[in-house]
């Protein structure tokens, strides 16, 4: 048997913030890569193409959040097999999630396809924005399937433990995009020729992007850990039902996002493309600035997966805390950074009016909010890491699917055929409306996680087959089976039980 996952000894304060600030270094220059292509189009002087971007975005979201489900389960069972000493089947488990993930995200990209127009006038798009919008996603959403296998391949690489070439994989994509996109998006760089090829420039270098992300993940995979096997169809079958029993749940979880994204995003277009232009550039500016927060969670994953496979519950109940400290520390001298350079910000996109207004009040009220956004985020990966995906899910639905619409019509927007409710702050009421959402289902998914974690009991000396579990507390099954092997296989424990039972 291999020797157990490198995060089960050690500070796990330390390995939280190693995994997470290297993780965070490939995240954040992704999206400072966005949010310069952003800017780019900005200066092409037309808020109807800023805008056009940022409602595209918002229809991928959507989509990538799917896949982000996948990713997830590939974390959870891969690193499981690890911390208990099992590589061979994390390594056929990775095969397996890689494969399924591409297949099922090809029939995501040609449906999105087909009725991306009617998504995005959904969401407000008209004329040249609706036309600008849908040609993007045209360009763009076929590279789907590439780009999530790439994210499959970091998860893995997180649940080996190897920080740095997580980082690398999406470092280096950010790099080439870097370089591509002025050339590619206007007609002259610094004196040297370019493509001039507007949105439709930024659209490549997003293809040529995801393409190298999935380049240099399954070259770090394949070559250097030896993680991935030969695809088989039958491995891939035994396996489909353990990782669908997570990512099912997983991207239930990561879709109520963006249906609160674009429940944000149609609310704020009633005050015109300005609005949204704004609006694009606070969505840009959040997952630049808390790119740390979004490596957290994946980082949390794999170190949570791998102290539980090896029956160290002591030290993820520690992880746990270690990462709200760590948020909360992040995000408050963010915040800080922020509200200083909001002037800046808004003079760098050239906003005004409505527009710049929403990013002073996302800067001022929206970032200090986000600290409740991480402990949300850690909440959920230690839901999904110990057989409790449905409680992510149930957790980000009531904030996204009931909690962010009553708090757009208690301040003054018409939402979902509503009449505006009985308060009135103008475009700017987007932005109180998701903080106090956030800051509601944030603070409940902390407590009710902490509450889980110190009370978990480690695995006993009978140990349920890999493929059975017993029934969650949400009455599904399925969801813990998942966290241990296909059928038939023998497992160090499941679904985690609580002290007393």
């Amino acid at each position: 048997m291999a020797a157990p996952g490198r995060f089960t000894t050690g500070s796990t304060f330390r390995h939280v913030a190693v995994m997470t600030l290297t993780g965070s270094l490939g995240l954040t220059f992704m999206f400072l890569v966005d949010f310069v292509t952003l800017l780019y189009v900005s200066w092409l002087g037309d808020e109807r193409l800023t805008s056009a971007v940022g409602l595209a975005w918002t229809i991928q979201y959507f989509t990538i959040s799917i896949g982000i489900g996948f990713a997830i389960a590939a974390t959870a069972l891969v690193s499981r097999s690890l911390g208990a000493g099992r590589r061979e089947t994390a390594r056929r488990l990775a095969t397996s999630a890689m494969v399924l993930t591409t297949l099922v995200m090809s029939a995501v990209a040609v449906a999105m396809i087909l009725g991306r127009e009617e998504a995005l006038r959904w969401l407000g798009a008209r004329g040249e924005t609706l036309e600008a919008a849908s040609r993007f996603l045209l360009l763009t959403l076929p590279s789907l399937p590439v780009m999530t296998l790439g994210m499959v391949g970091s998860s893995v690489l997180r649940a080996e433990g190897d920080a740095r070439r997580a980082m690398m994989v999406t470092l280096t994509a950010g790099v080439v995009a870097a370089a591509a996109d002025p050339f590619l998006i206007f007609e002259d760089v610094f004196g040297l020729p370019g493509l001039g090829l507007g949105v439709d420039g930024a659209a490549a270098v997003m293809v040529l992007s995801r393409a190298t992300t999935a380049v240099m993940a399954l070259r770090a995979v394949i070559l250097v850990h030896d993680l991935a096997a030969r695809p088989r169809w039958s491995a891939v079958t035994e396996d489909a039902k353990a990782l669908l029993a997570v990512a099912t749940p997983a991207s239930a979880t990561q879709l109520s996002t963006p249906f609160g994204n674009a429940l944000l995003t149609a609310g704020v277009a009633q005050y015109g493309d300005g609005a949204v232009a704004g609006w694009s550039v606070a969505s840009r500016m959040t997952l630049l600035a808390f790119g740390g927060i979004f490596a957290l969670s994946g980082a949390i994953g794999g170190i949570i997966g791998q102290n539980w496979g090896a029956g160290r519950v002591d030290r993820v109940a520690r992880a746990y805390r270690d990462a709200l400290l760590f948020c909360a520390i992040y995000v408050g001298v963010t915040w800080a950074a922020l509200w200083s350079a909001s002037g800046w910000i808004v003079a760098g996109f050239g906003l005004s009016g409505v527009g710049a207004e929403v990013v002073v009040r996302f800067t001022q009220v929206g970032a200090g909010a986000f600290v409740f956004a991480g402990f949300l985020f850690v909440a959920n990966s230690a839901f999904n890491n110990l057989g409790k995906p449905i409680w992510s899910t149930v957790c980000n639905w009531t904030r996204d699917g009931a909690a962010i619409p009553l708090a757009l019509w208690v301040c003054g927007f018409s939402v979902l055929g509503l009449a505006p409710g009985p308060l009135s702050f103008g475009a700017p009421g987007v932005i109180y409306a998701q903080a106090a959402a956030t800051v509601a289902l944030g603070a409940a998914a902390a407590i009710w996680g902490l509450i889980w974690v110190t009370g978990l009991k480690a695995p006993g000396a009978r140990r349920p087959a890999w493929g059975s579990a017993p029934p969650l507390a949400s009455g599904r099954a399925a969801a813990a089976a998942a966290l241990g092997e296909s059928a038939g296989a023998r497992a160090e424990g499941l679904a985690p039980r609580r002290r007393g039972r």
